[in-house]
């Protein structure tokens, strides 16, 4: 009887290390999935940053890095080329070409 409880203990602890691992091993790739798209979203958002700066001189960008749509009445929608994918709307002040920024969303596909 005590051999069969003390198998029993055994394979419950060998039990519990394996599923320790496997939850380590899990928690591993998570943190690396999260340190990707922190980076990724990051670059998008310089991208749109860079965009948004040179909108008045689209002539200036060294790259085309996003998509630039005029929306009407001085207003532009302003969308990263990078994944995951943000826009912005801008509105550009005739008078001084200051550029503000109206509103900003993460584009889902």
């Amino acid at each position: 009887m005590i051999l069969a409880w003390v198998i029993s203990l055994l394979l419950l602890c060998s039990s519990l290390i394996t599923y320790i691992e496997r939850l380590g091993a899990l928690r591993m790739i998570e943190v690396a999935a999260i340190d990707i798209s922190q980076k990724q979203f990051i670059a998008a958002e310089k991208a749109v940053q860079e965009c948004e700066k040179h909108i008045t001189t689209l002539s200036s960008l060294h790259s085309n890095l996003c998509v630039i749509q005029s929306v009407g009445n001085h207003r532009w929608l302003i969308s990263s080329k990078e994944k995951p994918g943000i826009q912005i709307g801008v509105l550009i002040d005739e008078k001084t070409s200051a550029v503000t920024r109206i509103n900003w969303r993460q584009v889902f596909e």
